[in-house]
This record gives C-alpha cells, structure tokens and sequence, in this order.
C-alpha cells in the first residue's frame, strides 16, 4: 500500500544508522513487524501461569498424535468423537501410520497339541 507519511529526520537518520537498513522503506517496515510482534508477545505474557507444562514433550506429542489419530478414524467410520481435530490430521497427504484394526478377530492359533489325559 502506498502511504506518503512525515517522518522526523533525526529518528529516521538514527534508525538508519543504527538498524544498518538500506532504505527509509526498509527501515519502516520493519518498525511496523517490531510492533506486531510486541503485541503477539504481550500476549504471550497474558498467559503466564495460565498454561502447565507436563515435563515431557515427546510422550505429550505422542499422547496428543494419538488423541487426534482416533478422532479423525472415528470420523472417519462414522463414529462419535469429542473436541476438534486438529487440521493438519486432515490433510490428504498425512500418512496416519495406523493399520485400522479387524472388526471381528480370529482366535490365536496353538502351536500345542491337544494331549488326552484320560485314563
């Protein structure tokens, strides 16, 4: 977007030398992201001691794969789920790495023979 704006001089010419930027644009624009950014971290900060942190994160990533690897094979055999799937889960090309499980299962077969014990 085109914006003619009055900048002070002597901040700009600061900014320049100080931020190493090769163009009033640049150096502008880059104040815009910096603010941006503050508001994304100050929102951050609202949620200090808000949020808990189990301590291991491979097995909370599992744990959650798992969760959402459930609801999407349920959805999937029309069966009801809680909460929301997360959309990467979704996606045509995520490989889910689950074999579905048989509806009806076969009993193990004994490698024992049967002995008769009768008399």
């Amino acid at each position: 977007m085109r914006t003619n704006i009055v900048i002070d001089d002597k901040l700009m010419a600061a900014v320049m030398a100080g931020g190493e930027f090769k163009t009033k644009r640049e150096a502008v624009e880059e104040g815009l992201r910096l603010i941006a950014r503050r508001k994304t971290y100050d929102g951050l900060r609202a949620l200090r001691g808000k949020l808990q942190w189990i301590g291991d994160d491979e097995a909370a990533w599992a744990k959650y794969r798992e969760e959402q690897i459930a609801k999407v094979q349920a959805k999937v055999a029309g069966l009801p789920y809680e909460g929301e799937i997360d959309p990467i889960f979704l996606e045509p090309g995520f490989n889910l790495h689950v074999q579905p499980s048989p509806m009806v299962q076969e009993p193990a077969a004994s490698d024992a023979t049967a002995v008769d014990k009768t008399p």
